[in-house]
């Protein structure tokens, strides 16, 4: 019984509200385009505040965001050659396979190994 009294109440709200806007629309049009207008530049001034003194802090600068875009690039390339796994489930009757995409001949990575002094490193510990 409570909730359709609200109910019912939000909607004589909601009348009004559509009966005031119209009644201003067609009685005084020039106050309430002025009005609008004022209401929306002062919601984009708040907006404007709000992202420049909270949301723009926290995301990440200088450093972090060349760290983070180095790792976001890493963890693409690392997709490209290695792909992703799927599980199979196996259903009572039989296997099934997983289908596996024909990898192309892989390319020569631009990265290289550097050649340690492993031999030194033990014998100077060694000694």
């Amino acid at each position: 019984m409570r909730n359709k009294a609200v109910s019912i109440f939000v909607y004589v709200i909601i009348a009004f509200a559509a009966f005031g806007l119209v009644s201003q629309l067609f009685g005084n049009t020039a106050a309430f385009l002025s009005r609008l207008l004022i209401s929306i530049g002062i919601g984009a001034a708040i907006f404007g505040l709000v992202y420049f003194f909270l949301i723009r802090r926290r995301q990440p600068s200088g450093r972090q965001r060349d760290n983070m875009k180095k790792y976001k690039q890493a963890v693409k390339q690392s997709k490209s050659k290695y792909g992703h796994q799927q599980t199979v489930k196996s259903t009572g009757s039989g296997y099934q396979k997983a289908n596996q995409k024909k990898r192309n001949p892989k390319k020569a990575s631009h990265l290289r190994v550097i050649e340690g002094n492993k031999a030194k490193k033990k014998n100077r510990v060694s000694s």
